[in-house]
């Protein structure tokens, strides 16, 4: 079962009521949604659907990884597949793909995004993609292990890095108001255990 414009369509409203100011700039997620455009794929322009990773060890440190063709440190993720069921599991397979974190050692905050971003792409002739945007959902997730072997591919690195060196000021407050909040506090400390493992794609 591939992700339904449905299911995205469920997960914006559900971030956009807990984050109202961010209806003027998402608006044209559900513009396009509401034209038919299908979001799911990376060929859809003017933009499309990506799935992000923010990973946090207990310490409050955030998983980044240093992209090969950007050349940038970002937060694990990456465009959706036809076996991924949600955005959350594309968000976890994209994790566990880049930085070697298997699945059953990363417990998920929540099918709610903790942010979603929409930024430009450059084109890419060699692919033969024009500029477009990126959509990207990303989801909070919590684990006490350490990195594993990345997908060299197309990670160089990857390194556990301070909130504030975050850039973009939105992740970073929604960051900061996850870390302070009551339940993640006590997840943060060890005080709850890990879930059960929670199903990736293709498992």
């Amino acid at each position: 079962m591939t992700i339904t414009a449905d299911h995205i369509r469920t997960t914006l409203a559900a971030y956009l009521e807990q984050h109202p100011e961010a209806k003027p700039e998402l608006d044209v997620v559900r513009g396009l949604l509401d034209d038919g455009d299908d979001l799911t794929s990376r060929k859809t322009a003017p933009g499309h659907v990506t799935a992000g990773a923010v990973l946090v060890r207990p310490d409050g440190r955030i998983l980044h990884i240093h992209h090969n063709a950007i050349g940038k440190w970002l937060l694990p993720g990456g465009h959706l597949e036809p076996a991924d069921n949600t955005l959350l599991q594309a968000a976890g397979r994209e994790l566990t793909e880049e930085t070697g974190i298997p699945p059953h050692v990363i417990t998920p905050h929540g099918e709610t995004p903790l942010h979603i971003d929409v930024h430009p792409i450059d084109a890419n002739p060699a692919k033969d993609e024009p500029a477009h945007q990126h959509f990207d959902f990303r989801f909070l997730f919590r684990t006490t292990a350490d990195i594993g072997e990345i997908q060299t591919e197309e990670v160089s690195d990857a390194a556990w890095r301070e909130l504030d060196t975050i850039n973009d000021p939105n992740l970073r407050k929604h960051v900061a108001e996850a870390l302070l909040s009551a339940d993640s506090d006590a997840a943060m400390t060890g005080q709850l255990p890990l879930a059960e493992p929670w199903p990736i794609a293709g498992e």
